[in-house]
């Protein structure tokens, strides 16, 4: 991933919110020792900016497709009240191990319900509204993902997606996954249930309302 903000910036950024708690920290320097891919975390100020859009929305139900090593997961669980509840979607076994363990030791672990299972399918078992989803996932699938949701999504509630910018590939997309979120980015900007805005936070970040 090619940063869009210079690093002295984004470093001065993050010294400018509210400090990384210890325990993510640590997740951070799991996923980085780990995985092969440490890329796909969405890091601190991407975290912090979830969390905060869980709070702002007041969201109590929140979907996520694409767990990996949990760092948004808890994040996100973080900003939800007592009784609030976030369901993640993954089929990495040895990713979602990493997760498992670092929200065991967070007070807002037990809000997490892990679904190893395809998206697709534990979507089309939810039936109570959604208020806030959060797509980071395979790119080939974020149209099919997104057509899923939304009508599990409340009126007013909140839809993103992850990695909309692509590292600029977006612009001139040569292969299979530059190409298929180039054409997310124009159903999302031509869906007439939603208004969005694209915002370019680490590798771009879609943030809609739906109407």
């Amino acid at each position: 991933m090619i940063p869009f903000v210079p690093e002295h910036i984004e470093a001065y950024a993050e010294a400018h919110s509210t400090p990384e708690p210890e325990l993510f920290k640590e997740l951070a320097a799991a996923t980085r020792a780990q995985t092969t891919h440490p890329q796909m975390m969405v890091g601190h100020l991407e975290g912090m900016f979830l969390k905060l859009l869980v709070v702002l929305t007041k969201a109590k139900r929140v979907l996520e497709v694409g767990t990996f090593t949990g760092y948004s997961a808890l994040c996100m669980a973080e900003g939800l009240p007592e009784g609030g509840r976030i369901i993640t979607c993954d089929v990495d076994p040895k990713a979602t191990t990493i997760a498992r363990s670092f929200w065991a030791r967070s007070p807002h672990g037990a809000k997490i319900d892990l679904k190893l299972a395809p998206a697709l399918d534990t979507i089309a078992t939810l039936d109570e509204p959604i208020d806030l989803v959060f797509i980071d996932a395979d790119k080939q699938n974020y149209v099919r993902y997104w057509d899923a949701c939304v009508p599990k999504v409340r009126s007013g509630g909140v839809l993103l997606a992850d990695n909309v910018l692509w590292s600029g590939a977006v612009l001139d997309p040569k292969t299979d996954d530059d190409k298929a979120l180039a054409r997310f980015n124009q159903h999302v900007l031509h869906d007439d249930r939603v208004q969005m805005v694209m915002l370019p936070i680490r590798d771009g970040v879609s943030v809609a309302v739906k109407r």
